[in-house]
């Protein structure tokens, strides 16, 4: 099938989000400069940089409570800081529940029963079952082309000044991805989990055609 994105792609669900997968998950915690506390995970996220490190996610929608900002991007902005929790797949329903648009005076720790464990270089809390941790600093808001002029469509982009990683899941001096157990986001409702990994070398010039792999 083709379909304009500006027009009717006459499914009952969106695609798009089923397309670009998987994504990573940034399990964001803030706070706002009274110590309110936030965790909210976000599907459009990912690392854009390595020196120095950086990670950027999206969101759209107004804050369902009052139509202003969402909790955590309000949060990062007016106090600089954030971290990014990595999901696991013994915390996937916890994630998920943190989903919940919740009123802004709710800590979704509390509400979901997370331990919180606290940060080294930034405000907000870790969550502690977690087994990496990416504390950050806010560097940008970028405001992005909508559908909807009343709607919000933003991208944040954060420093990673610090990061946590579990002695649980190390091996060999590398991060042992299948000790992890870290999921990843698909479309619709489904999500996946880093149960398969392999290696590739990559290639010196020139290369050669390749057939496809069956």
């Amino acid at each position: 099938m083709f379909y304009r994105t500006d027009e009717p792609h006459g499914l009952p669900h969106n695609p798009f989000n089923a397309l670009v997968v998987p994504r990573p998950i940034g399990w964001i915690s803030s706070q706002d400069s009274k110590g309110h506390v936030n965790l909210a995970p976000y599907s459009f996220f990912n690392a854009v940089a390595y020196s120095p490190p950086q990670v950027m996610f999206a969101t759209s929608g107004p804050h369902e409570e009052d139509d202003g900002l969402k909790d955590t991007i309000s949060n990062i902005q007016e106090t600089g800081e954030f971290v990014v929790n990595i999901a696991t797949w013994d915390l996937r329903h916890a994630m998920n529940a943190t989903s919940a648009p919740a009123p802004r005076d709710v800590d979704e720790f509390e509400a979901v029963g997370l331990e919180k464990e606290a940060s080294q270089m930034v405000g907000p809390p870790r969550v502690a079952a977690s087994p990496i941790h990416l504390e950050c600093t806010y560097d940008q808001t970028v405001e992005l082309p909508k559908t909807d002029p009343n709607d919000s469509n933003l991208v944040v982009f954060g420093t990673v000044v610090g990061i946590h990683i579990n002695d649980d899941i190390m091996a060999g001096g590398k991060v042992d991805l299948m000790k992890a157990d870290i999921i990843g986001r698909l479309g619709y409702r489904d999500y996946t989990r880093v149960t398969d990994i392999f290696s590739l070398a990559r290639p010196d010039w020139p290369i050669e055609p390749v057939e496809p792999v069956e």
